[in-house]
């Protein structure tokens, strides 16, 4: 049948439904569907463009895309759904999208959702140490290229206040804590000496450390660790002192007789030593030597003179992959 340029369709009363009595809308069948075409052509447009009408109680016509429906829709309440939401949006429902323009939709619905977590859920703390960068060039030192890594960024903070301690502001790059020493099974000519450190060191702790035990060696081996000749260790400087070379010359030598490299194992290291007949006092010395060396450049933890295995050091593990380092003496 042609009406108005369309082609008008009589179709079969609409299915009933036991719960389509609990819808806001009801009806009783669906009256016709138009099928457009050109009035000069006379050629039937896409079937996207048929459309169903419906007669409902409610004075408006809801407008259906009848392409958009399967034949599911038309039992039941499924059906009246959607004419519910496409009354609720106030334009007709259409397919337009396909399996793979859903999935593309999804993924960059995923990507804005991580985007926006990136932005806004960002940690507040990690905001503050990027601000303060700006004007603090030690703390930029510090962080390095952990910016934008809350989680790298922590680690490089706290890394930071366990050898420097809370001050951030202090130009020393040691440990304000004192370390602790101790002696274990000691024998001056056989004997280790261990060092734990904050943590592994780096290149330039291990020459820091390797560079005063070297010196400790030399000065013990040329015999300055000899108490048999403090001349001037009890002496007043008031006035101008006097030093007997004869007696210095002809005192009995003490002299350091052997060691070994340093070693690092993660943050332990360690050095075998043999005094020989050097006095005690080069301990004094070199615990000395530590001290300044543990406060102002790299943080020591503990030093402890003897035992044959300390922390979880293992023996024959000198492979750099596993954190091992040595300073050749």
């Amino acid at each position: 049948m042609k009406c108005c340029g369309c082609w008008g369709v009589n179709t079969p009363p609409f299915p009933s439904s036991s719960s389509s009595s609990s819808s806001p809308y009801s009806f009783s069948s669906v009256e016709r569907f138009q099928v457009p075409f050109h009035p000069k052509e006379k050629k039937k447009i896409s079937p996207n463009h048929l459309f169903i009408y419906l007669k409902l109680k409610s004075p408006r016509l809801a407008l259906i895309p009848a392409a958009s429906l399967s034949d599911d829709d038309f039992v039941g309440d499924s059906f009246t759904s959607s004419i519910t939401n496409a009354e609720a949006t106030g334009v007709p429902k259409g397919s337009g999208t396909t399996a793979r323009g859903r999935r593309l939709l999804k993924v960059r619905e995923e990507k804005r959702k991580r985007e926006y977590d990136r932005l806004h859920n960002y940690p507040s703390w990690a905001k503050v140490l990027e601000d303060a960068c700006k004007d603090d060039a030690e703390l930029r030192a510090v962080l390095g290229d952990s910016i934008g890594n809350p989680d790298l960024m922590r680690k490089k903070v706290e890394e930071r206040v366990r050898r420097k301690g809370r001050d951030f502001r202090k130009s020393k790059a040691g440990s304000v804590l004192a370390f602790k020493v101790s002696f274990r099974d000691f024998n001056p000519i056989d004997f280790f000496i261990w060092f734990e450190l904050y943590g592994s060191p780096s290149d330039r702790d291990v020459d820091l450390i390797g560079s005063v035990i070297q010196s400790w060696y030399v000065m013990g081996r040329l015999g300055a660790f000899n108490s048999s000749n403090l001349q001037l260790a009890n002496l007043s400087l008031d006035y101008n002192p006097i030093y007997d070379a004869d007696k210095g010359f002809k005192v009995m030598p003490s002299s350091f007789h052997d060691i070994s490299n340093v070693e690092f194992q993660d943050n332990w290291g360690r050095v075998w030593v043999d005094l020989g007949t050097c006095d005690f006092f080069a301990i004094d010395v070199l615990l000395n030597c530590l001290t300044v060396l543990s406060s102002e450049y790299l943080g020591i933890q503990q030093v402890v003179f003897g035992g044959r295995r300390m922390g979880d050091w293992e023996e024959g593990m000198t492979s750099p992959e596993y954190g091992y380092k040595y300073f050749n003496i």
